[in-house]
């Protein structure tokens, strides 16, 4: 169905700004607390006026603040567009102005002008978040556990025996409390992606390829939301940071190629240790590695290349809906 009403919403903690613009030139702004009972008030006044399918709701995203936005308008079905603040601002142009309200008209003009780029929030979206969050917990303690198991080997033989013994006993009993949350939060990240078909084949396939493990299939689903969010493995290769490009301006040009600094960092080293994995593998890619190492290239960019020839694949195979198989050969059309 066309949409009629396009809504932006500023999201803070406290607050929810809103712009309210339709294709007939009304514009309405609004302030309501961010909370429950304050967004269905205001939806369900909006109600009377106008039927949900011509309404399209859009907010930068901006983490488990906009979760009652969101708990609302997918349990409502009303469309519900979460873009990031940068794409936002990106399309929007110099803002010589800035205030939440400001905010929440540009947000609003942003959804009628692209409402043909929109993509909305889907219940697969919502596991996926629920995954993020179990995993940023996750990874805080696994951090504290490193911790507390460096401080056992690092105090060994340098104080007092009787002392370290006590300490080692009680910070032990940490790792091992640790331990068991880690371990409880990873099933409950496998019961998520289970519990969604789409994004259970995807992780299926894509532990099928050499070097790709848990971590990175959950990470790389994470990131691409659910593959919807990049068009090409290219693309996604730039947003980790392992599609160098060439710096150019007038007649200044660097002939050393470099990667974005807006690159994901995170991933970038998970899909490093893929790599170091793959070319420990028998296969096509060690082969690759230790043929271009052999002609005198550089290992780093030869690793780099096989991190960028690991995604393609990645993404080739989801777009296939097919595991890696080594033996594969593409059927002629």
């Amino acid at each position: 169905m066309k949409f009629k009403t396009f809504i932006g919403i500023d999201v803070s903690k406290l607050t929810l700004d809103i712009c309210l613009v339709t294709l007939d030139g009304e514009i309405e702004n609004f302030k309501i607390e961010n909370k429950d009972l304050s967004i269905g008030r205001f939806f369900r006044r909006l109600e009377k006026s106008r039927a949900w399918g011509e309404v399209l709701v859009c907010a930068e995203h901006t983490g488990h603040y906009s979760n009652p936005l969101k708990v609302f308008c997918m349990g409502n079905g009303i469309a519900l567009w979460l873009e990031s603040g940068a794409e936002i601002r990106l399309r929007s142009g110099v803002q010589r102005r800035k205030d939440d309200k400001i905010d929440a008209e540009r947000i609003a003009d942003y959804a009628m002008r692209y409402v043909d780029k929109a993509r909305l929030q889907t219940l697969d979206d919502k596991v996926i978040e629920t995954v993020k969050l179990l995993g940023s917990e996750r990874d805080m303690y696994i951090r504290d556990r490193a911790k507390y198991k460096s401080q056992i080997r690092d105090f060994e033989g340098y104080i007092d025996s009787d002392v370290y013994k006590a300490k080692a006993k009680r910070l032990k009993r940490q790792v091992e409390s640790l331990t068991k949350l880690i371990d409880l939060l990873d099933q409950q990240i496998e019961g998520q992606l289970m519990g969604s078909e789409k994004l259970a084949r995807q992780k299926e396939i894509l532990v099928s390829v050499g070097g790709v493990g848990d971590k990175v299939a959950t990470e790389t689903i994470i990131a691409t939301q659910g593959f919807t969010k990049f068009g090409s493995g290219r693309q996604f290769s730039c947003h980790v940071g392992v599609a160098p490009f060439s710096f150019e301006s007038g007649t200044s040009q660097r002939s050393r190629r470099k990667v974005s600094n807006r690159a994901n960092k995170d991933l970038k080293t998970l899909f490093h240790m893929a790599a170091l994995s793959a070319i420990k593998m028998k296969g096509e890619l060690r082969d690759y590695f230790e043929r271009k190492v052999a002609e005198g290239k550089n290992k780093m960019t030869v690793l780099n290349a096989v991190r960028a020839k690991i995604i393609n694949r990645i993404f080739a195979l989801i777009r296939e809906d097919r595991k890696y198989e080594k033996s594969y050969i593409k059927p002629v059309v």
